[in-house]
């Protein structure tokens, strides 16, 4: 709020201005002319004359009398300013910056599109303020964001300069710098102000409120909203992101980053904020509903004088949150808000997946091909792995009629050690391992889920149509439902539906291999065919029902991924595997002395005596 005070001095001055102006009228006479106009006319003529000249002088001195009462001494640049708006652009950008305020009121993306094929602002309509606010000396509160800025555009070689000016005197005022390069989303931001170490209150706090609200700009609300729509910053090196409906007191703030899903309106600081606070808040009530906001953003800091001025370098960006673009920007970070994941997942898709999409984008224009590729590209990978598994399936399969003899030569749970023992051992001669069967499912949950952070946040594949699918970063729609089922939504997907389908005939062809890799069931050991029977049905209808809303992109890669597994399946076991090779070699193993390992031996040593145990209260118990 603004202080008011009653200004004694304006009050006398505003008196002697109208007594002034009734002794000028009164006492001003027409000057004699030759005219034709008869003198009522003449008369009226001077007289509306001079009464628009009364008017102009009196209104503009109203005007000075209440800007010094507002503003005091900046009221002398607010009344050479005037109202308006100046655009700076290049290839890629359109800013537009209100002269009140020197605040930016619009922001065009140029080579983007909303999802309904608008052009796409991240800035429009009052939905972004930028206000710096402080005291001054003579006890009045300032918000740059109410008062009309001196602009003057020029150019700097091939950037657009755009500078504002808000003047307590020529040489002495508060001023916003904006500077665009070509073909750059990037423009620089400079605030300072010259002359003022007696202008500005130096004991009250200076700050910075930047607010937006976040546009929805994709299909589906419910994901860009939910899932991709975070405030990012980066405090004391660390790059952080918000949970809506959170507040966080930040220090050594670097910057800050309003993320809309593809797209980002960043504020980058080279003296970093402290003390600073970010807020994020979710303005969606229902997420069935369509909405023209997704997220309301702020950002409060606390800015610091140098030596009685101000005196920031930043740099505003409003473009798309592009990994392959922002991994540019050296030693900013700004890369970590295109979301790749954390740990393993973000580490797969920054040196594996993006480099191979990479290389695949520069001679393949169509994006769904390139999908394609990814996946065999991938499953080609993974094929050896998928070998181990079918040869570690095959040996079990062989020895599978040695354990079945071992269940029953020990029967019973008071043989259950014995049993467990006697079966290891023949393992152990075949050269087979329990954990080959986990170890293709360990290998593909790291790919799966990096995947999963893959298509839908890459924006080469916003609006990029295959087949009839027309945005593969969104869902495909084949038929949209009058109705909303939950869970799965108001439309059916084909991608999702082809996906379960070919997930369904995979599992049924990996069954047998799963069955071939468990031990006999045993007694008081639950039958794991029975579960392995149930999910067979349920992960397809899973992945159906989950899939539905997520990326189309997605639903390709696992679709093609499952075609090509079952291929590579049926490949290796009807023209690789040699069963009778294998049960030859397993015979030479038998024959051949297996050295144990240490752990080995302290695992059969305490397996003894644990049997040995068992087998003495048993014993006990019988005499009883």
């Amino acid at each position: 709020m603004e202080q008011k005070k009653f200004d004694f001095n304006s009050f006398i001055g505003m008196l002697l201005l109208g007594g002034i102006l009734f002794w000028w009228m009164n006492s001003s006479k027409p000057e004699t002319t030759e005219t034709t106009t008869t003198p009522t006319e003449q008369t009226s003529t001077q007289a509306a004359a001079t009464t628009e000249d009364t008017t102009a002088i009196l209104n503009d001195s109203l005007r000075q009398i209440a800007l010094n009462n507002k503003l005091g001494a900046f009221s002398y640049g607010a009344m050479r300013a005037k109202e308006g708006v100046t655009s700076i652009e290049n290839e890629v950008l359109k800013l537009t910056i209100d002269h009140k305020g020197g605040q930016i009121v619009e922001a065009l993306i140029k080579n983007y599109k909303t999802y309904d094929s608008l052009p796409l602002y991240l800035i429009k309509d009052k939905n972004a303020t930028f206000n710096i606010n402080f005291g001054t000396t003579d006890n009045r509160v300032l918000n740059t964001q109410d008062v009309v800025f001196e602009a003057q555009k020029t150019k700097n070689g091939e950037n657009e300069v755009l500078t504002l000016k808000l003047k307590v005197a020529e040489d002495k005022f508060l001023e916003y710098r904006y500077e665009m390069k070509p073909n750059d989303y990037r423009v620089g931001f400079a605030v300072r102000s010259q002359g003022l170490g007696n202008v500005i209150n130096a004991s009250q706090q200076i700050n910075l409120d930047w607010k937006l609200n976040a546009f929805r700009n994709e299909k589906s609300m419910k994901t860009e909203n939910t899932m991709y729509s975070w405030l990012y910053y980066k405090t004391e090196g660390d790059v952080e992101y918000l949970r809506p409906g959170n507040s966080e007191v930040a220090n050594d703030l670097s910057w800050v980053s309003y993320k809309q899903h593809f797209f980002s309106s960043i504020l980058r600081s080279e003296t970093p904020f402290n003390n600073a606070t970010v807020t994020s808040t979710d303005l969606v009530k229902d997420k069935e509903k369509d909405t023209v906001f997704t997220k309301a953003y702020e950002l409060k800091a606390p800015l610091a004088l140098n030596n009685g001025e101000l005196n920031y370098n930043m740099e505003w960006f409003y473009g798309p949150t592009d990994y392959n673009l922002l991994k540019t920007f050296k030693g900013t970070d700004l890369d970590q808000t295109a979301d790749l994941g954390w740990g393993i997942f973000g580490t797969l898709n920054r040196w594996v997946f993006y480099p191979v999409f990479n290389v695949l984008k520069g001679f393949v224009g169509n994006y769904g091909l390139i999908i394609i590729l990814m996946t065999i590209v991938v499953r080609i990978l993974l094929s050896p792995v998928l070998y181990k598994s079918y040869l570690s399936s095959a040996k079990m399969k062989v020895i599978r009629p040695e354990m079945e003899e071992i269940n029953k030569k020990y029967p019973g749970n008071e043989n259950a050690l014995k049993r467990q023992q006697e079966i290891m051992a023949v393992q152990r001669k075949a050269g087979v391992s329990m954990m080959s069967g986990c170890i293709p499912a360990l290998l593909q949950m790291p790919v799966f889920f990096a995947l999963f952070k893959f298509f839908p946040t890459n924006i080469d594949f916003r609006q990029k149509s295959f087949l009839w699918a027309n945005d593969l970063s969104s869902y495909d729609i084949i038929f949209k439902l009058p109705f909303n089922i939950p869970f799965y939504g108001d439309h059916v997907s084909l991608f999702p539906i082809l996906a379960s389908i070919a997930i369904f005939f995979y599992m049924r062809m990996n069954q047998s291999q799963q069955a071939n890799m468990q031990a006999p069931p045993q007694e008081g050991m639950p039958d794991m065919s029975k579960m392995m029977k149930w999910m067979i049905y349920f992960s397809p209808i899973m992945m159906l029902f989950f899939f539905n809303n997520y990326a189309s992109g997605l639903s390709l890669y696992y679709f093609i991924s499952n075609l090509l597994t079952i291929t590579i399946m049926f490949v290796i076991k009807n023209y690789v595997i040699d069963e009778a090779k294998i049960h030859a070699q397993i015979e030479a193993n038998k024959k051949k002395p297996v050295k144990k390992s240490k752990f080995r031996e302290r695992l059969d040593a305490a397996m003894k005596q644990a049997q040995e145990q068992q087998a003495a209260q048993q014993k006990t118990k019988n005499k009883k």
